[in-house]
């Protein structure tokens, strides 16, 4: 496996586990030359797994996009790069185990586990994450949200 910060095809693999029920297998490795560490996936390769958006729309789920939206929600907050890796993987497990086989999930799950696992981690990147998610159309749907995870700061 190359790694994708220096290059070198020489790594380790440091855990492997079977996901979705044995369908597919996560290996964590890490490079021989520059010591970073990466995640690799192997699976067979069949249809791609879908995603059914609000309009009833499908389209292939994207990892990077969803680790997109992740960097986006802790962005200049203090969670590290490994912290954010994880996350999104938990994230792309829990879908396809949620999709019960199926390879189609509601984005409205994926957005709900994003809620979820955000909220865990950091409060500001998931009230970042709800404003753009939940639509909040005044300023007290806003403050609700920030009432639930907690935050009673606010002064209205």
């Amino acid at each position: 496996m190359r790694c994708p910060h220096c290059g070198t095809i020489e790594d380790k693999v440091i855990e492997s586990r079977s996901l979705a029920n044995g369908d597919a297998v996560r290996r964590r490795r890490e490079c021989i030359s520059c010591s970073y560490r990466f995640t690799s996936y192997e699976k067979i390769d069949e249809r791609q797994f879908m995603v059914v958006k609000k309009d009833s729309r499908r389209e292939p789920f994207d990892r990077h996009k969803l680790e997109r939206g992740v960097v986006r929600a802790l962005e200049k907050r203090p969670v590290s790069q490994l912290q954010i890796e994880s996350l999104v993987n938990e994230i792309e497990d829990e879908t396809a185990i949620l999709s019960k086989g199926s390879r189609e999930i509601s984005s409205s799950i994926i957005g709900d586990l994003m809620l979820e696992k955000l909220g865990k981690l950091d409060k500001v990147a998931y009230i970042r994450f709800a404003s753009v998610y939940k639509h909040f159309n005044d300023l007290d749907e806003f403050i609700e949200e920030i009432k639930k995870v907690g935050v009673e700061h606010i002064k209205t």
